[in-house]
This record gives C-alpha cells, structure tokens and sequence, in this order.
C-alpha cells in the first residue's frame, strides 16, 4: 500500500541498505531472472557495466529480509535499480514505477555514440565540441575514415613546424607545466624534448617547405578563401603523402634532424600563430601526432591501443578485433599529448551526474569526484597501457613502476579535496573552481544536449553518469567518454566513501525529495533544467 518494494540486480548492496532503512521492501530477482538478466546482457547491443563482479553477501541472520521477500513475491516492484534496463522485464516498468535507467542512452555513453552526436552538436547548439572533446571518427564509416586520414596527415604538417622550431631552439608559449619532482631515469616530463639529430642522420630541407605548403593551404581553408577551389581539399594533392609521413616519422620518432633557414623560422612562428586561433586543439595535441584507438561500445579500457602511424590505425582497424567487438566499430580519437600530470605520473577524473528529467532536461552535478592513476610514470614515447589508461579495471593488472615517483598513492586514487590542495601548492588554487568545474558542467550539458532527441524518455526514471576527464597544462579539462553504469564497487578508501556517498545522495534525491522538496540532497547541485 506504501508503494515501497524495490528489486536491485547487480552489485549494489549500498543501495539496497539504505532502502531497507527507509522501510522498503526487496522483491529478489528468483535465479531465474538472474540467467535471463545474464541472457539479456549477452544478446543486446550494449554498453558494458564497467564492473560485473559478483553480488556481495547481504547479512540477514535471522531471516528476516528473506521471509518478508517472499510475502512480496508477485507483486510489482515500485522502485527498479538494475545494470541494465534491458535486463529488466518491460512488465515490471509500470507508469508510477521508479527505474535507473533510459532508453537508448548509447547514443552518448559509447564511444561511437558520443563521437557522432557531438558532430551534430553545432546543429543544435552554440558550441563547438573542438573545445572539450578531442578530435574523434568513426572508422566504420568511409566519409569519416576519409576525414581522419586527412585530419592525421595535417596534424603531421602541423607537428613537423613545431619539432622544426624546437630544433632551431624556438620554445613554443605554453602554460606552466607541473613540475617533475624526480630525477630517476625513466621517469618522463608531459613533453620529451625532440632528440637531437642521429650521427650521420638524413637532414630534410624539402620537408619543412612541404609542410609550409600545406598548412598555408589549410589556413586559407580555415579562413575560407577557398571558395572557387575546384579540389576538395589542399591535403590530398599539394604533396606526395606517403613520402611526407615516412619522412615525417624518421624526425618524430627517429631522432633525424631538421635544419632552419632563418625565413622558414619565421614563416613557422606565423602560421603556428595563425592556426592557433582558428584551431581550439592546436596546443594539446603536442608534435607526435599520437592517437588513440577503441572499441566503439565497449568499457573498462577493453581492446583501447595507442599509435602514431596511419598505416597502424588503418590496419588495426581492419584487421584487428578485441572479443565482443564488431568489425568496423571502432573510433579513433587524438590523444592529449600535453596534458597535466601528478609527481610525473598520467591520471584521469570520474565525475558523476544525474539526469532526472529529459523533457524538460533536468541535469544535477556531484560536487566531490576522485582522481585515478597510472601505474607507470607519463611518458609519450612509450605508449604501454600501464603509462596511458587510467581505468581502474586496467590498472590493477599493473605492479606500480619502481620508477614512479613516492608520492603518487599506493591505491592510486586521489579526491577532488587533494586535488585542490596540490593545486594550491602550484599557485593555481583557483583552477578547480574557475577553469576545471565550469569546464566539465559545460562539457556534460553539451554532451546531453547533442543526444537529447535520441533518448528513449520515461517519466519515472533517472539515471547516474560517470564522466571521464582529462586535464589539459592549463587546466582545461577534456571529455573523454560517459558511462551509464559507473561502477560502485570501492578500491580505495577514497571510492569507498565517495562511491557510497553518491548512492545514498541519488536516493534522496529521487525518492526523499518527491515527498520533501526542501530535504538534503547531499553534494549534488542543479545546473540545468530547460
């Protein structure tokens, strides 16, 4: 009569805890729903829960929770809280009834989702997805195959000018970088310096005038003067590419060297300058010309690789298939290459929302967040997996490196709080308030915003988000991916807390707050609702 039986299905003993101290009553899923659940998840194109570990004991010494499940065994659960709404049975999903998820929320919690929607973002909005999401295309698709390989070749053009600089001593302006306390070998800065030139290396003068050549033509593009142009693009005709990118290769990667005239310097520092304001990503995207390459809808870092030839990202594409994962659904994104790093080491945030309303859309942020670490210390010439992705369910399979520095945490977890406190220590005590949290709340909306028409809507439901982040040297914080099923199981003492700190938040806020607006709603705060 109190309309209190709820149904969990997943590993979620936090949530169904605070249920029961609220008075609910758990209708259990019977081992038969548990195999269909598991059915479901096989057969459905799915984004994966980030973490399917086994369901934790419930303590119920003396059997009462049991008893007072089985006197609710036929009725309708009035609140749903599941991994997958697929996994749950359609009857179940009465009007009045309260469930965790939406529909068709693939089209921006995976990768391949996120990427189209956020190209549609300008149709839609006043904003340009080049400012928070790296540059990314769906390799499944020939037109976007195509516009890669051309966004590839001229970030090289772009690269070459600036390892060119580097060779003549010409250091680009760049915000400060945090400093790299240790000086064990191994243990990198955010930007190698290029090496010197090789004994008896090749010198290329051709090559700096090819690159010249293209990006003047792309400036022009970029500037629009290339209205009566009869081809589609200067990247495809003005010089041999399969020349310029093995050449390329042997000063990015090799060590073979570059000599400056004194009017190729100049040239260099004025197109640099002039694409720098038509181009958001110019800065972070570094001089190696790195990217990164995954799986379309999968999570937990599954079949991700880094790269920094053409002829690698296309092959692995084609050829190259991790379990589950479709041929011809992969993306392909431009890899932060100076971005900020901790004590020498890479490390990425989880930030979770809730939207509780898509029509009008309702989006409510969590104010606390945590930080999570690589095993190995940064480095962009060594592109292990243990150095590049900072998921937990990656790193855990990684001994910490013994060229890492001290300070970095065992658990490699971090808050937000000690985030700030390190901040501070740097002199940008107020980067977390004024770049990073402006930066990630614009990000989220846009993203919501992009997919918006193509959400199945259900009143009655709501679903929490864990958004991942990069932070760029000056702070400026870079959408990686969201996920619809952020895991709740703790690592850490920090996740522990946090991650059962969210669970109970999102209960009061989509259940307490129904019967009392003004009631606590812990650390989340509302910053949109249309």
């Amino acid at each position: 009569q109190e309309k209190k039986i709820f149904m969990v299905q997943g590993p979620y003993p936090i949530i169904r805890h605070l249920l029961r101290a609220r008075g609910w009553v758990e209708r259990k899923l019977p081992s038969m729903g548990r195999q269909l659940e598991q059915h479901h998840s096989l057969n459905y194109a799915l984004p994966r829960a980030e973490e399917e570990e086994e369901e934790q004991c419930d303590e119920d010494p003396n059997g009462i929770h049991d008893l007072m499940s089985y006197l609710v065994r036929d009725q309708l659960p009035n609140f749903i809280w599941t991994n997958f709404l697929k996994a749950t049975d359609h009857e179940l999903l009465q009007q009045d009834h309260v469930v965790n998820h939406y529909a068709r929320v693939d089209a921006f919690t995976t990768k391949e989702g996120l990427c189209l929607s956020l190209q549609n973002l300008p149709w839609i909005e006043q904003a340009d997805p080049n400012t928070f999401f790296p540059r990314c295309y769906r390799l499944g698709t020939t037109d976007e195959q195509e516009a890669f390989i051309e966004d590839f070749r001229l970030t090289a053009a772009r690269s070459l000018l600036k390892l060119a600089l580097e060779e003549a001593g010409d250091r680009p302006v760049r915000t400060k970088q945090v400093p790299n306390p240790s000086k064990r070998a191994g243990v990198m800065s955010s930007h190698p310096k290029h090496s010197t030139a090789l004994a008896g290396s090749p010198l290329y003068p051709e090559l700096v005038e090819d690159a010249l050549e293209v990006c003047k033509q792309h400036l022009a593009v970029l500037q629009h003067q290339d209205i009566d142009r009869g081809t589609p693009s200067p990247c495809r005709t003005c010089i041999n590419w399969d020349h310029f990118l093995q050449e390329y290769y042997h000063v990015a990667h090799e060590g073979a060297g570059l000599v400056l005239t004194r009017q190729q310097r100049k040239q260099c520092q004025n197109l640099l300058r002039h694409l720098a304001e038509q181009l958001p990503q110019l800065s972070m995207e570094g001089k190696l010309n790195i990217w990164i390459l995954k799986p379309g809808a999968e999570s937990q870092g599954r079949g991700i690789v880094c790269t920094t030839r053409l002829e690698e990202v296309l092959q692995l594409a084609r050829g190259f298939t991790a379990p589950s994962v479709q041929v011809g659904r992969w993306v392909v994104q431009k890899y932060v290459e100076r971005l900020l790093t901790i004590f020498g080491t890479k490390f990425d945030i989880r930030q979770w929302f809730v939207v509780t309303d898509w029509k009008p859309l309702t989006v409510w942020f969590y104010r606390d967040c945590y930080l999570r670490f690589c095993s190995w210390p940064f480095s962009l010439c060594h592109l292990e997996r243990a150095r590049h992705l900072c998921n937990v369910s990656v790193q855990k399979w990684y001994k910490t490196s013994p060229e890492q520095d001290p300070r970095v945490p065992p658990d490699k977890i971090w808050s937000n709080k000690q985030f700030q406190e390190y901040l501070a220590q740097l002199g940008q005590a107020d980067a977390w308030h004024q770049v990073l949290v402006p930066g990630m709340k614009a990000a989220v909306l846009n993203a919501l915003r992009s997919a918006q028409d193509q959400v199945g809507f259900r009143k009655g439901s709501f679903e929490l988000y864990g958004a991942d982040f990069l932070v760029g040297e000056d702070c400026q914080p870079w959408l990686l991916e969201i996920n619809s099923c952020p895991t709740m199981r703790p690592s850490s003492a920090v996740t522990r807390r946090l991650c059962a700190n969210v669970q109970r938040d999102t209960l009061r806020l989509v259940l307490d707050r129904k019967n009392n607006p003004t009631c606590s709603i812990g650390a989340f705060e509302l910053i949109y609702k249309e």
